[in-house]
């Protein structure tokens, strides 16, 4: 068969299986909002004064002109060997808001910067949906490093109870591992039962058998040393602390570890036991950011919901 009449099946290919993925994962969002990268050079969401304001949870300078080539393709033209800084938010966003021109990153001397382009890749799986990754010159790590990150745009929440605009936050610094932002239990309908993790952008499910599940999202996008995704020994090491009823505190390791292969900043932490999940702790010196820079010693308290 030649080359040529090969073509239009190629191209229906990936068309469907790109329509699959979001059959699959992307049930709030439209595809090509999730995986374009912004780079609106002017907010385009009304003002909300009426809404909450919104909190920054972090602000992590997780590379210094180390974006690799591949970042021209997956997140923007211009992005290879550009600035990398995930932000994380108390909620998740309406990626409908969310521009380039929203943010504003201050330098330490206290010039200001846009981003080059943003993206919410590849943290985009249901339930993710409040890590932007920052792309753009933010500043030199030994020179004048980013200092502060503002939202000087309408920033949304996903159910617009939230406007992020004016929020701010400290950067953390480029040398410092990453650490754990936020735990919180997550429903059902996000464990995504036996599912197999890729492509990027799209991470494992919890196995048959999960009674409960926690999400921990990290500053940054995490991986074991050698750069294979993190696996049995890490599942091992993360202790989670669960309420029982009779007031007792009972530490478990999640006899699952899911949300892995996609390249992104949270994990899911597969409980086969009863409790309230109350607290998630990791020990130092196991994963990486992309800086490759050791994670430290980190913990996050879960939000009660409800008595299990």
């Amino acid at each position: 068969m030649k080359l040529k009449s090969l073509l239009p099946l190629v191209g229906l290919a990936v068309v469907l299986a790109l329509f699959a993925i979001y059959l699959n994962n992307r049930e709030r969002v439209d595809l090509l909002e999730l995986f374009a990268a912004d780079s609106t050079p002017t907010d385009t969401t009304a003002d909300a004064p009426e809404l909450a304001q919104g909190q920054l949870l972090s602000a992590f300078f997780g590379l210094d002109n180390g974006l690799p080539l591949g970042a021209n393709v997956r997140i923007c033209p211009q992005a290879a060997e550009a600035d990398g800084m995930p932000i994380i938010f108390d909620a998740e966003l309406d990626v409908r808001t969310v521009q380039a021109a929203d943010f504003r990153v201050v330098s330490q001397a206290g010039t200001a910067a846009k981003p080059l382009c943003v993206t919410l890749l590849p943290a985009v799986d249901v339930g993710e949906l409040r890590t932007v990754l920052l792309v753009g010159e933010f500043g030199s790590a030994t020179a004048d490093p980013p200092s502060e990150v503002e939202i000087v745009g309408n920033i949304l929440s996903l159910n617009h109870t939230l406007n992020y605009k004016n929020a701010h936050i400290a950067v953390t610094p480029l040398s410092p591992g990453p650490t754990l932002v936020l735990a919180e239990a997550v429903t059902p309908t996000q464990w995504v039962l036996g599912r197999a993790g890729g492509p990027w952008g799209t991470g494992s499910g919890c196995p048959q058998g999960t009674t409960q599940a926690v999400r921990v999202v990290w500053a940054g996008g995490v991986m074991k040393p050698n750069g294979d995704d993190a696996g049995g020994t890490e599942r091992l090491l993360y202790q989670v602390t669960l309420l029982q009823q009779d007031g007792q505190e009972q530490i478990v390791a999640p006899w699952a570890l899911a949300d892995v292969g996609d390249g992104d900043n949270n994990h899911l932490l597969c409980l086969d036991v009863a409790g309230w999940p109350i607290r998630v702790t990791f020990p130092a010196g196991y994963l990486v950011d992309p800086n490759h820079d050791l994670n430290p010693d980190t913990a996050a308290e879960v939000p009660i919901v409800q008595r299990p």
